[in-house]
């Protein structure tokens, strides 16, 4: 046989191995068998070890006070590390990492940041009349368009931002035809057509709407996850200033902010931090999802070499208490620091919720230069007993001082972080 051949031969029979190896079970099961198994005592679940190979077997290197290995299932017992090790007829094949842990922990936040977003499509927020009062028309409106609708595609273009617009109305307007539009509402997709109408005053075809494709803002950063480098800030969904409707979005990044000053907040008339930033300078992450529990993404920063707090453990609705707390937020620059607050009230949830806590400022500095909650400070996190127990939502209009928690574990969830326990089945 040639040798070159010969070679090809042996190149593709490798190929061919190295596609079906994951695939052996014996392999596929190896695979499968994580290096690290993360537990927490205050979890009633346990793991499943075991696989389904039954020549495999389990052996605990070290202290079996710290987990317990009973009918192949593994429960968490006390605090600490230890090392398990699977063996394949008595050879050692692979060792396990186990960290117990008394609760999932995160760093906590505190930081002002600028939230910037892009809608999906753009954002109709209004409406244009065309003409005098005699004969003023909107054509987006006639077709049903409502305000807070998301326009997706025009004569089968993609619009992802206003300039998108401006020359297909143009051209339909020219030639006298209709445009094809398909519009986004409360996640249902419509299609009609309209025609444009000729403005006198400018000039020019339009469609009857005012649209908007971009959303800024300032919050605050409520966690950050060492382990996932996940983040969840505000505590609230971002709405449209205009439609008072919940922004889609297509993309979006939050940046670092400075605050500038502060509008002290007076009853019926709520207070705002006022803050510098560039959406295009000192990038801190995307957004990924904006929903009722605030804004996720994930960071783009490297938060071992980031001057922060060391993480600490977060508790459940139910470990929540009436009584002194701390809120971290910024008041000066970027100087993050904590104020005194107490919990008037909480509930202890089941099932997720914005409001789970009444919370009241006590702090007499704070009190001074901020009036209490204002706006801006949505997101900033709540502490008691060395815990992350949520987050400051809302203010209430007729007394500053007070305003609306969330419960941290709903917006966790949100992150889709797995605080629970990493309890990932081998087999």
């Amino acid at each position: 046989m040639n040798r070159q051949i010969f070679k090809n031969l042996c190149g593709i029979a490798l190929i061919i191995a190295l596609l079906i190896l994951p695939f052996i079970p014996p392999v596929k099961e190896y695979l499968a068998i994580p290096t690290q198994i993360n537990l927490y005592t205050n979890q009633p679940e346990t793991i499943e070890i075991s696989t389904s190979n039954p020549s495999f077997s389990i052996i605990d290197q070290q202290d079996q006070q710290i987990i317990k290995i009973e009918d192949n299932y593994l429960t968490p017992l006390e605090k600490g590390k230890t090392e398990l090790q699977y063996q394949y007829n008595d050879f050692p094949l692979k060792k396990i990492n186990v960290n117990v842990d008394h609760q999932y922990q995160v760093i906590p936040g505190g930081q002002s940041i600028g939230v910037s977003l892009e809608t999906l499509g753009v954002l109709v927020v209004g409406y244009h009349y065309i003409g005098d009062e005699a004969d003023n028309q909107s054509p987006g409106r006639e077709i049903g368009i409502k305000i807070g609708d998301n326009i997706l595609e025009m004569n089968q273009h993609s619009i992802q931002s206003i300039e998108d617009i401006g020359p297909i109305v143009a051209e339909a307007g020219q030639n006298n035809e209709s445009i094809q539009i398909k519009y986004q509402r409360d996640h249902k997709v419509f299609e009609d057509e309209l025609i444009p109408v000729y403005d006198e005053k400018t000039d020019s075809y339009k469609i009857g709407l005012y649209i908007r494709d971009s959303a800024a803002g300032i919050g605050t950063m409520t966690f950050l996850d060492p382990q996932t480098n996940m983040y969840g800030a505000l505590g609230h969904v971002i709405a449209d200033i205009d439609t008072k409707e919940p922004i889609e979005i297509k993309s979006g990044t939050i940046v670092k902010s400075k605050i500038t000053s502060i509008q002290k907040g007076n009853s019926g008339l709520p207070g705002e931090k006022r803050a510098t930033f560039n959406k295009n300078e000192n990038l801190l992450g995307n957004i990924t999802k904006n929903s009722s529990f605030g804004v996720f993404g994930e960071l783009d920063i490297d938060l071992s070499k980031e001057d922060l707090t060391e993480p600490i453990p977060i508790a459940y609705s139910h470990e929540v208490v009436e009584g002194p707390a701390q809120i971290l937020t910024v008041i000066d620059d970027e100087k993050v620091e904590a104020f005194d607050i107490e919990i008037i009230s909480t509930i202890e949830q089941k099932n997720p919720a914005t409001k789970g806590m009444v919370i009241k400022v006590t702090d007499e500095r704070l009190l001074e230069k901020t009036g209490g909650i204002v706006q801006g400070m949505s997101g900033s996190p709540i502490i008691q007993n060395n815990k992350l127990i949520g987050a400051v939502t809302h203010v209430f209009v007729n007394d500053p001082t007070s305003g609306y928690g969330i419960h941290i574990e709903w917006m966790l969830d949100e992150a889709e972080i797995n605080y629970k326990g990493a309890f990932a089945k081998v087999s």
